[in-house]
């Protein structure tokens, strides 16, 4: 249904639409990082974090300088 956000955390009583939104937020309570970057091993919470954390090992800049181009 429209607006219904049944999934509630169980720390804070924030509410959400899906329960793999609210498992991902509860990660931010509990620490939990599960996602982890096999060049360094650092964790994250999010897999989108981990993605955004890589390209930091590939070289790979996706956006570039508005003024210089770089």
């Amino acid at each position: 249904r429209a607006g219904e956000k049944p999934f509630k955390c169980l720390d804070c009583g924030k509410s959400f639409t899906r329960s793999s939104n609210r498992n991902a937020h509860q990660r931010l309570h509990s620490g939990e990082r599960p996602h982890r970057c096999g060049h360094c091993g650092k964790g994250f919470g999010h897999g989108s974090e981990l993605a955004k954390h890589q390209r930091l090992h590939s070289g790979q800049r996706p956006f570039g300088c508005g003024k210089c181009g770089r």
